[in-house]
C-alpha cells in the first residue's frame, strides 16, 4: 500500500526545494472558472523557467527539480492531479525553511494559476495546443542590426526568459551596445566570443530589473554569443548569436 502521507512529504521536498521563483499566494479554489491555465503558463515561464524543467512549458533549467520527473512516478502510482495542485501551492505559500525559494509578491490568483498549470502539465505527454501553445512564447523579432556603431538589445517585456531577438549582426570595430529591460525580471546582456557555453566575455551590462544600460566593446570579425548572466537564464534559452563581419 502506498503511504501517501510519506509520498506527499517527499514530493513537497523534491518538487518544491527548487521552485525558486513562484512566490506567495493563497488557497486555490478547485473548479473556479477564473483560474487560467494560460496565465498560469505565462507566470510559470516568467518566474520558474530559470530553475525547472517542465516539458510542456518548454523550460529546460536544472537548478531545481525536473517537475515532470518529480511527479511522474507518483502519478503512475495513483497520485491524483488535484494532489499535485495542492503540493505546488503549498510550496508557493510555505517555502521550505532554509531553501533557496523566496516569496515573491504574487497575488493569490497568480499563485493559483501557477499551481493549476503545473497540475495540468507535469508529466503529461504531448504538447500544449490552442492558446496554451503560444502562451509565454518569446516571439523573436527580426535580427538586431548595428547602425552607426550602435547595437540595441531588449529583454522580452512579458517576463519570458528571452530577448526580443535571437540573432544580431554588426560591423567589426568599436560598438556601443545597449540593453533595455522593461520586464521587472533581473537581466543583462553579456557578449562572449564563440557559441559554446564557455569563452571569453568581451563586455557585459549590469544585472538590473529595469532601465537601459550601455557598454562599449571592440568586435573583431567572427561569431559571438549574447546571453543573460542571471542564474539559470542562459540554460532556459536566453541567448542568441551575434555575427560580426
Amino acid at each position: 500500500m502506498v503511504d501517501w502521507a510519506r509520498r506527499r512529504r517527499w514530493l513537497l521536498g523534491a518538487a518544491g526545494s527548487g521552485l525558486v521563483a513562484l512566490g506567495a499566494g493563497g488557497c486555490a479554489l478547485k473548479g473556479d472558472a477564473n483560474i487560467s491555465l494560460v496565465q498560469g503558463k505565462v507566470l510559470f515561464i516568467k518566474h520558474c523557467a530559470a530553475c525547472h524543467t517542465l516539458a510542456r512549458a518548454g523550460t529546460k533549467a536544472e537548478i531545481g527539480p525536473n517537475l515532470d520527473d518529480a511527479f511522474a512516478e507518483s502519478i503512475a502510482a495513483g497520485l491524483g492531479r488535484n494532489e499535485i495542485h495542492g503540493i505546488v501551492e503549498s510550496q508557493v505559500l510555505y517555502p521550505a525553511s532554509g531553501s533557496v525559494m523566496p516569496k515573491l509578491p504574487l497575488t493569490t490568483r497568480q499563485a493559483a494559476d501557477i499551481a493549476e498549470y503545473v497540475q495540468y502539465a507535469a508529466a503529461r505527454p504531448g504538447k500544449d495546443g490552442g492558446l496554451l501553445a503560444s502562451a509565454g512564447s518569446s516571439g523573436f523579432g527580426p535580427p538586431a542590426v548595428e547602425k552607426n556603431g550602435k547595437l540595441a538589445f531588449a529583454a522580452n517585456p512579458t517576463g519570458a526568459l528571452a530577448y526580443t531577438v535571437n540573432k544580431a549582426t554588426a560591423a567589426a570595430g568599436p560598438v556601443t551596445i545597449s540593453m533595455t529591460n522593461k520586464s521587472g525580471v533581473t537581466h543583462n546582456v553579456a557578449i562572449q566570443v564563440g557559441t559554446g557555453p564557455t569563452g571569453t566575455i568581451v563586455g557585459k551590462t549590469p544585472l538590473t530589473s529595469s532601465g537601459t544600460d550601455t557598454i562599449k566593446v571592440v568586435l573583431r570579425p567572427g561569431t559571438y554569443t549574447f546571453f543573460c548572466q542571471a542564474p539559470g537564464h542562459r540554460a532556459a534559452g536566453m541567448f542568441g548569436t551575434l555575427t560580426v563581419k
